[in-house]
């Protein structure tokens, strides 16, 4: 059975689905559209199998398909690759009508579209996200974006989908690790809105951290159900959609300074125990549900610490991020479990407490 799940319009962008299940490709040619002719699938090199099947498909059904093979991980999400991927639509010819389609994790997805948001102003583009990271949140919600040598995520575009399909079946070859770093999204999604997730992941663990899991459609689905709710409200970022960055403040400056070789999930994870510790600190957030993140963060196997020394690097890295004002730092914080609520210009001295409760 496919479900799928609607992300509502905002001025300027149609609404979209999507679409979780599996054998989910017969679905592809009705959301690239009758006037394309040209479809270029860019896919991570470690995909380029499954990237030269759907190319092969698509021009088997009338396109002209190209695939456009990038890195891997955060490696495509640069000028260079982005360059490089503006070169191949121009000499294959793309025009307005024409599709883009990103199929891979989270880095390629985000590269993906906003290859498509640049690209003449802006062409339609389809996301086929194959991570339980990429299929919860950086497939969904029109964010779209490179890194700098700044920071992460710096440069980019609110450019939504015109669908996304979460097959599942692309889950059952993912590295544990690559699935576990996942669970950390899934897990934010629950703290701050949806806690029944919380106790579907702490009735099984073990579980949790497989895609055989019972759970494991339905983490996802309403993992996805929080981020299309909010970004339906809020697709620009001017308000609630500032809460989906809960953990991100620390998770990108941690991501940033080990230069991108740490996982998503596993910094997000560091910087989601740094947040409620933070919140306790600072008087807004209840015992109890700061000792929950500790738990439930770990009984999925997810980091909880970072090293001690590197807190003056990470405080300047968080200066950079994007939802600093000036020179105030503000932060996602919980006033209780899914009350989430920004802090802002919190104590430095509250800070660094909070940072020695995550420190190694």
């Amino acid at each position: 059975m496919t479900l799928r799940i609607p992300v509502g319009a905002t001025a300027g962008t149609d609404p979209y689905e999507v679409l979780i299940g599996r054998r989910l490709l017969g679905e592809l040619p009705g959301l690239i559209g009758e006037q394309a002719r040209r479809v270029a699938v860019i896919h991570p090199e470690a995909l380029a199998e499954t990237g030269e099947a759907l190319r092969a498909d698509l021009a088997d059904q009338g396109y002209e398909a190209i695939a456009v093979q990038v890195p891997n991980a955060e490696e495509a999400k640069t000028a260079e690759v982005a360059a490089y991927c503006w070169k191949a639509l121009g000499q294959s010819g793309f025009t307005r009508t024409d599709v883009i389609v990103g199929v891979g994790g989270g880095a390629t997805t985000d590269l993906a579209g906003f290859v498509a948001a640049s690209w003449l102003r802006g062409v339609r583009w389809v996301a086929v996200p194959t991570t339980v990271l990429a299929m919860v949140d950086a497939a969904v919600g029109g964010k779209t974006g490179i890194n700098t040598a700044e920071g992460k995520n710096l440069v980019g575009a609110f450019h939504p989908p015109a669908g996304v399909l979460c097959d599942l079946a692309a889950l059952e070859s993912l590295p544990v690790h690559d699935y576990v770093s996942g669970l950390a999204e899934i897990i934010k999604a629950g703290f701050i809105a949806d806690p029944v997730i919380l106790d579907l992941i702490e009735a099984d663990p073990a579980a949790a951290r497989t895609p055989a899991g019972p759970h494991t459609a339905e983490l996802i689905e309403r993992s996805i159900r929080v981020k299309a709710e909010v970004v339906s409200e809020d697709l620009k970022e001017s308000g609630r959609r500032e809460i989906l960055n809960y953990g991100h403040t620390l998770g990108h400056a941690i991501e940033k300074n080990e230069r991108y070789e740490w996982r998503h999930g596993a910094a997000v994870a560091v910087g989601m125990l740094y947040a409620a510790e933070l919140g306790r600190l600072a008087g807004r957030l209840d015992d109890a549900t700061a000792d929950r993140h500790r738990t439930v963060l770990e009984a999925v196997g997810l980091p909880l610490t970072y090293r001690y020394d590197q807190w003056p690097k990470l405080v300047e890295n968080m200066k950079v991020d994007k939802k600093s004002r000036g020179d105030t730092l503000r932060f996602i914080v919980l006033d209780g479990l899914a009350r989430p609520t920004v802090l802002e210009g919190p104590d430095p001295a509250v800070m660094l407490g909070a940072y020695g409760e995550v420190a190694d």
